[in-house]
């Protein structure tokens, strides 16, 4: 029997773990954020450990390595790293052409840039305001009766782009809803969404320098619109990973686990 190495994902909307063995990924699982971090830790690596028969319960794992803004949290981790230290060793492993790195989750947004060897060189991030992480699409998609699948494809259909020029992800609620009542088309104002998101990311991007390949991380990588609208802003082709994109940190922690094992 192999040698297993976990890495587990605490965020604010979602719970990722993934366990890897000398080869690669042996297993993955992404849920739904408990209240409580440590409980969010324990049915994630749980999932996850069930799917590796050869596993006697997460205490088999060789090492663990938890991540996320709810790391310190994770039980029987052996260590704890920053979230964005393993996006990046996540990203590297699957591309290691990758240069710059946006990583957009439910509560900040974050511009890496890569050494060649997927450490990192610099980041920005900002964690001040909501707007433009997920939790403000979810907010956006509720005003527009959507779910996040459907109002991510919404804007695709735009034929203007309608401004939203809110900074504050409360005002801009306001704002949209304003715009709905003045029978602005609904395609329209998403577009204008997620031109005002892609615009703090492109900000953040700049700040580190935007290098090729690139990258997108986390739940809102799979926003059609916004991935659209940030290869138009950016500049450069978004290269896609082949993993979902909310797995890379726990991915880059199972990897980090793997090394400090020795």
């Amino acid at each position: 029997m192999g040698d297993y190495y976990g890495g587990c994902d605490v965020g604010s909307t979602t719970g990722k773990a993934v366990i890897v063995d000398g080869d690669g990924i042996v297993a993955t699982a992404l849920i739904p954020s408990r209240v409580d971090p440590e409980e969010t830790a324990r049915v994630v690596l749980q999932a996850a450990v069930d799917q590796v028969e050869a596993l006697d319960g997460v205490g088999g794992l060789r090492r663990l390595v938890g991540t996320g803004y709810g790391r310190n949290e994770v039980p029987f981790a052996d260590e704890n790293i920053s979230e964005i230290t393993c996006h990046g060793v996540g990203a590297h492993q699957r591309d290691p052409a990758i240069r710059t790195l946006v990583d957009i989750g439910g509560q900040d947004v974050k511009a890496i840039a890569l050494h060649p060897d997927g450490s990192v060189r610099e980041f920005a991030m900002n964690d001040k305001c909501a707007a433009g992480t997920g939790r403000f699409f979810e907010a956006m998609a509720r005003i527009f009766q959507l779910s996040l699948d459907d109002f991510s494809a919404l804007s695709e259909s735009a034929h203007r782009v309608v401004p939203v020029t809110s900074q504050c992800s409360v005002f801009a609620e306001t704002e949209v809803v304003s715009l709905l009542a003045k029978r602005k088309a609904p395609a329209d104002i998403a577009a204008g969404i997620q031109a005002a998101v892609a615009k703090r990311v492109f900000a953040l991007a700049r700040r580190v320098g935007v290098e090729p390949r690139l990258a997108v991380t986390g739940g809102c990588a799979k926003n059609r619109g916004l991935a659209a609208t940030l290869h138009k802003m950016l500049g450069t082709d978004i290269s896609p990973l082949d993993m979902d994109p909310q797995l890379v940190g726990a991915l880059g922690a199972a990897v980090l686990a793997r090394r400090r094992a020795g």
